[in-house]
């Protein structure tokens, strides 16, 4: 299944400052501090830059900075600086004053990304950051920072009036009353990210759209509190939106969707998975009014039907993403529109969608020689047939290179000999396929041997009763058999 939104938090340890030195010279530096002979050598010892004692290597890094400071002027070291990354500054601000004030300029710091640190972040460090940047400070990342509050995002509103570009997401203690001073002193911002900022409601789609009229993308998924009426606000208020994400937002509906079909014209790529009220005629609005559509997410959406396949066919020609994972009542019909129109498609999720069969795949074969990625996950009614007129169509020799198959009962060896031809496929999936042998994934590697196969072999399922000694209910006894015999020759390419 595609993962519309590949920036999934990354797991980290509890443990304070766990990547030492890196994330100690961040939060001392940004928090003010200059750097002392312990902190100096601390530094050096991690980096294996010094390997002689404390005093000569301090000695060493003054002499150098000396003669650096002599050469070059205040303006190139500046200009060196600001290629830098966050790290790289704070190592710079801990070798003496003056490299600390040079790289602390705010000049150097217009796009900051925090997240590997965010587990050690906390509010100060945000306060003090936006009094040094200004109004240098155009990007900032906060994704992960949980520990940071409303306080931090005003004092970041009332310093940095031209930042554009701010993602605040899983930053949970954020509230309505961080996105008003953002609203009246941040006019130039064009991109802002409050995905599972849960404490979020309508009044923060009113403050940005009276104050933030030239917001271009914005994600509000998981933000469940929001409803009709702050999506209609907003849409009034900021009608330069190409990019808008609602995923997981239950109160997005029909007239939320209308307010962006009427005030928004200039949408490009639409998230709306598990908004799962939605019907045809708001999605046929957007299309209709939305010509420059491209990327489109209905995941979930299991009340929309070939209505709506028919009119993004009809409305939007250059579509090159398409993901309706569980619409369940779509079927060949829908997706022949859009074989017939779509020539531009690359990517497709059509996970779930069980009504379709090998008549599809007749159609994106002869239609949509562009075809990159194609989901057909738990597609039940799809044959071996379907796969050899996919592997034969226009999109195979060149374009496709991932193919998901997992859970299509009928799939058989046959399919992945049609699957040679196909020379450019780097990734197949083939979990619980289970008419597939190994013998036949051997095969395909030998004309293909770059290709991934992720597969795997379980016997037939026994019945209820007793595994190794223990009770196992039927429901787990496939994962369980699984987990004792080989598998690893095909998985370990994941």
């Amino acid at each position: 299944m595609m993962n519309y939104n590949t920036n999934q938090l990354q797991i980290r340890n509890n443990n304070k400052y766990e990547n030492f030195p890196q994330s100690h010279q961040l939060i001392t530096t940004l928090n003010g501090s200059v750097a002392t002979s312990q902190t100096l050598t601390t530094t050096a010892t991690f980096n294996n830059n010094i390997n002689s004692s404390a005093s000569n290597g301090n000695a060493n890094v003054a002499g150098s900075e000396d003669e650096i400071s002599k050469k070059l002027p205040k303006e190139i070291l500046l200009r060196i600086l600001s290629y830098l990354d966050v790290v790289s500054l704070c190592r710079c601000a801990q070798v003496s004053k003056y490299w600390n004030i040079l790289a602390l300029d705010g000049s150097n710091w217009q796009k900051i990304d925090l997240f590997y640190f965010q587990m050690d972040i906390e509010g100060p460090v945000i306060e003090n950051i936006s009094q040094r940047c200004g109004g240098f400070l155009k990007y900032l990342s906060l994704k992960g920072c949980q520990s940071v509050g409303d306080q931090s995002i005003r004092t970041l509103a009332q310093h940095c009036h031209n930042i554009e570009h701010l993602d605040l997401t899983e930053c949970k203690k954020i509230t309505d009353a961080a996105i008003d001073p953002l609203s009246k002193h941040c006019p130039k911002l064009t991109a802002i990210s409050l995905e599972s900022c849960s404490l979020i409601t309508d009044l923060s789609m009113k403050a940005l759209s009276d104050g933030c009229p030239n917001i271009l993308e914005i994600n509000i998924s998981w933000c469940h509190l929001i409803s009709e009426n702050g999506i209609e606000a907003l849409a009034r208020g900021c009608n330069k939106i190409k990019k808008f994400s609602s995923k997981g937002c239950k109160k997005v509906n029909d007239p939320a969707l209308n307010a962006l079909a009427n005030f928004c014209p200039k949408i490009e790529i639409l998230n709306l998975h598990s908004c799962d009220t939605l019907t045809d005629s708001s999605v046929r609005n957007i299309t209709m009014n939305c010509p420059n559509l491209r990327q489109m997410c209905v995941s979930k959406c299991a009340d929309l039907s070939d209505q709506t396949l028919v009119c993004l066919a009809n409305n939007n020609p250059f579509l090159s993403t398409l993901e309706v994972a569980g619409c369940h009542q779509f079927t060949d019909l829908g997706f022949q529109a859009l074989g017939k129109n779509c020539k531009y498609l690359e990517r497709m999720d059509l996970e779930e969608c069980s009504q379709i069969t090998d008549v599809t795949l007749a159609h994106l074969a002869t239609g949509c020689p562009s075809l990159e990625k194609l989901t057909l996950s738990h597609c039940e009614l799809i044959t071996d047939d379907g796969i050899r007129q996919l592997a034969a169509g226009s999109c195979a020799a060149e374009s496709l290179s991932v193919l998901e198959l997992d859970n299509c009962p009928l799939i058989t060896d046959a399919t992945l000999e049609h699957l040679t031809s196909c020379h450019n496929l780097q990734r197949i999936e083939l979990y619980d396929c289970q008419l597939i042998s190994r013998n036949a994934i051997r095969k395909l590697r030998t004309v293909l041997p770059n290709i991934k196969v992720h597969a795997y072999f379980a016997p037939v399922t026994p019945p209820v009763g007793i595994i190794a000694g223990m009770f196992v209910n039927p429901r787990y006894i496939d994962v369980f058999i699984q987990s004792t015999i080989d598998i690893t020759e095909f998985s370990e390419d994941l």
